[in-house]
């Protein structure tokens, strides 16, 4: 190859790879310019795209700017609210502690309240209870005073009654009866009762039989028919209409001498039992009463029910049974003791011998048997189911009054053999040979007597009408006597006799011129 062909060739493939360089150059430049182009044009959107935020950016800035000055104008505003809130907090704050301050010192003056007013009620308590105690004391004083007062007429009515001056008695009667009332005292006090009796005149008295009355019985359910019964034979039906007395005679015969009665009334019967050892029996039909002898029974002298067909008679050496129906008298037992005295106790008849024992019978040979609790010989008893009281009446005139617990306590004021007892709740009537009848109170500690009734001669019974106002017994001389135990009654016929009121004069001399005057009619 020559030299000059490759030298061409060469020189060719030099321009070639020059000309190719070129538009390769070419191209490239083309090419940045054409980036170049695109990112002016980028450029110029990112400026025109600037310039738009940066108008954003100022109208933003001014937003913010006025934004930031409202936010300042709020701020100072805030500031100023919190600066108020401040000082209203602090104000606040300052009320709250002037509030504690304040209720710590209405709590401290309210506590000095209560302590004064503690103090003050305390002392106004205390002079109340002064003043009640002043009163009370003063009432007591009254009381005392009014009731010994009530007392004092009560005794001063007796002796003026005693003494013939009846219409003066009749008005210090009263009058004791106003002031033992008014002041709650005792209406059944010896003076204050006696001299109500006495004014009242309470007591009638008939003399009816021959013999002595030795028992009384109300006819069932009835307040003034009675039968009575003596030791001469003689069975008396009597019917009391206001002052007056209507005697019937069931039954006489003098070789009787009847001890005790019992009235049955399944059927309406009377029964008297005598010492002689005979039953009379005396049915609706007087015409068919009946004379049953009772054998081998020394001295009958009670008769008692066992039940609606049976009764019991008791001896001084036995009990007997008697058949009503039958009309006959059977089983018959001897006692190994004497018998002194019986009643009841406990729905049972209750006997006492002459060796200070009693026997509470439960059959005719079947006894309880008990040493009498107090010594002496028994001629009376009687009990209390309601209060548990026992009375015991000795032969000497003495009455032991035991209490439920056992307590025995002895009552004096009878001086002879006690004849009958009988006890209505705490109220205990006692009869005696001396002639006296006394009421004794057993809810007092010092049981003192009052006489309801004083006679000469022995009172050998008594009995209460069914209402319990009046008071009827027996003597050994056949009298008979009904006394008003009422208070209200006395007091209504007391004040009926008054005529007249009490002067000045004996006012201020009876009652004292301390007294108010006032008047009873």
């Amino acid at each position: 190859m020559k030299k000059g062909t490759i030298i061409t060739g060469c020189a060719g493939l030099l321009l070639a790879a020059v000309a190719v360089t070129e538009y390769i150059g070419w191209q490239s430049e083309r090419q940045k310019v054409k980036d170049l182009e695109e990112q002016v044009a980028v450029l110029r959107k990112q400026e025109f795209r600037a310039s738009i935020d940066r108008s954003v950016s100022v109208q933003m800035e001014q937003i913010a700017n006025e934004q930031r000055e409202i936010s300042d104008e709020k701020r100072e505003e805030a500031l100023q609210q919190t600066r108020v809130a401040n000082e209203m907090r602090l104000r606040s704050e300052m009320e709250r502690l002037n509030a504690i301050e304040a209720e710590r010192n209405a709590i401290a003056s309210e506590k000095k309240a209560i302590d004064a007013s503690a103090i003050a009620e305390s002392q106004r308590q205390m002079a109340e209870h002064q003043r009640i105690q002043a009163e009370f004391s003063k009432r007591v004083a009254d009381t005392l005073s009014y009731v010994a007062l009530g007392r004092s007429l009560g005794s001063l009515s007796t002796i003026q009654h005693q003494a013939g001056n009846k219409e003066i008695a009749n008005l210090l009667s009263y009058a004791s009866y106003i002031f033992t009332s008014r002041y709650q005292g005792d209406l059944y006090y010896p003076a204050v009762f006696q001299s109500l009796m006495q004014s009242s005149e309470s007591m009638l008295t008939w003399s009816e039989h021959t013999g002595a009355i030795m028992d009384l019985e109300f006819m069932p359910g009835e307040i003034n028919r009675l039968v009575t019964v003596s030791n001469y034979g003689e069975i008396m039906l009597s019917e009391r209409n206001g002052d007056r007395l209507n005697t019937q005679m069931l039954f006489k015969n003098s070789q009787y001498d009847f001890r005790d009665l019992l009235i049955d009334n399944n059927p309406k019967t009377i029964y008297a039992i005598s010492r002689t050892g005979h039953l009379v029996v005396i049915p609706e039909d007087t015409k068919k009463t009946k004379i049953i002898d009772i054998n081998k029974m020394e001295h009958p002298m009670r008769i008692d029910i066992i039940n609606e067909n049976n009764l019991l008679i008791i001896g001084e050496n036995g009990m007997a049974q008697y058949d009503k129906k039958r009309q006959i008298i059977r089983n018959v037992k001897q006692t190994s003791f004497r018998i002194v005295a019986c009643s009841r106790k406990q729905n049972l008849p209750l006997l006492f011998d002459d060796k200070g024992l009693m026997h509470l019978s439960k059959g005719l040979e079947t006894f309880d048997t008990s040493d009498v609790p107090v010594p002496g010989i028994v001629t009376a008893y009687c009990e209390s189911k309601n209060t548990g009281f026992e009375a015991f009446g000795m032969n000497d005139g003495t009455i032991w009054l035991i209490d439920k617990d056992g307590k025995a306590q002895k009552l004096l004021g009878h001086r002879s053999r006690i004849s009958k007892l009988k006890m209505n709740g705490r109220r205990l009537f006692s009869s005696s040979y001396d002639g006296q009848v006394n009421l004794w109170i057993a809810d007092v500690e010092k049981i003192d007597p009052m006489t309801l009734l004083q006679t000469s001669n022995w009172i050998t019974c008594f009995n209460f009408d069914t209402s319990k106002n009046t008071f009827w017994m027996g003597d050994i001389k056949g009298n008979m006597a009904a006394v008003s135990i009422a208070v209200p009654t006395m007091v209504e016929k007391v004040k009926k006799k008054l005529k007249r009121n009490l002067t000045t004069e004996e006012w201020n001399y009876f009652i004292g011129k301390n007294i108010p005057y006032e008047t009873f009619k």
